[in-house]
C-alpha cells in the first residue's frame, strides 16, 4: 500500500504545538498540522512559507496600470489620433483615471488568483481525508502529519516517533 505519511491525533492545541516542535527538532521538514482554529506559533513551527502575496499584488498593479496607460496611449496617439482643441495627442493627465482604476483592478485580481494558487485551492481531495478520525479536525481534534516524501522519513521510525509524542491515535495515511 502506498502511503502519504503518518497522522497523529491530539486532544489540545498545546499538545499539537509541542509535538510539532519536537518533530521539527527531530529533523522532519515536511510537517502538516490541522486544527479547527488558529494555534498561536504553529505556522512558524511547521515552516510555513514566506508571504509572497504582496509581491504578486504589486506585479498585478504594475501590469494593470501599465496596460491601461498603454491602451489609452495607443488609441489616442497611434491608432486614432484626434486633434482636440490643439492639445497634444499624448495628454497624460487625461489618462490617469483609467490607469488608476486598472492598477487597482489588476492588483486585486492578481492577489485573489495568487492567494488561491499558493494555498492550493480549490482542493477537492487530500489523502488525509481517507483517515476516518480526520473528520474531527474541523470540530475538536488537532492533527500532525509527517509526510512520506520527507528526506528524514522512515516508515517504522516515524510511527514510533509519533507514538512517543503521546497522541490519542496514530494512523497511516493511504494515498
Amino acid at each position: 500500500m502506498k502511503s502519504y505519511g503518518w497522522l497523529a491525533e491530539f486532544a489540545t492545541p498545546e499538545d499539537l504545538l509541542g509535538a510539532a516542535k519536537r518533530a521539527r527538532d527531530a529533523g522532519y521538514r515536511r510537517i502538516e498540522a490541522y486544527s479547527p482554529f488558529a494555534v498561536e506559533g504553529l505556522a512558524e513551527v511547521v515552516g510555513s512559507h514566506t508571504d509572497r502575496i504582496p509581491l504578486i499584488t504589486l506585479i498585478g498593479g504594475i501590469v494593470g496600470g501599465a496596460g491601461g496607460y498603454f491602451m489609452e496611449w495607443y488609441s489616442a496617439v497611434i491608432d486614432y489620433p484626434i486633434n482636440q482643441g490643439g492639445r497634444p495627442y499624448h495628454s497624460w493627465p487625461a489618462f490617469i483615471p483609467v490607469t488608476f482604476e486598472l492598477t487597482v483592478l489588476g492588483a486585486a485580481l492578481f492577489a485573489l488568483v495568487g492567494m488561491l494558487a499558493l494555498n492550493g485551492l480549490p482542493r477537492l481531495y487530500h489523502p488525509v481525508f481517507n483517515v476516518p478520525e480526520f473528520e474531527m479536525a474541523s470540530r475538536s481534534r488537532f492533527f500532525l502529519c509527517l509526510r512520506h516524501d520527507d528526506r528524514h522519513h522512515e516508515r517504522d521510525a516515524t510511527q514510533q516517533f509519533l507514538s512517543s509524542l503521546n497522541p490519542l491515535s496514530v494512523s497511516e495515511v493511504p494515498l
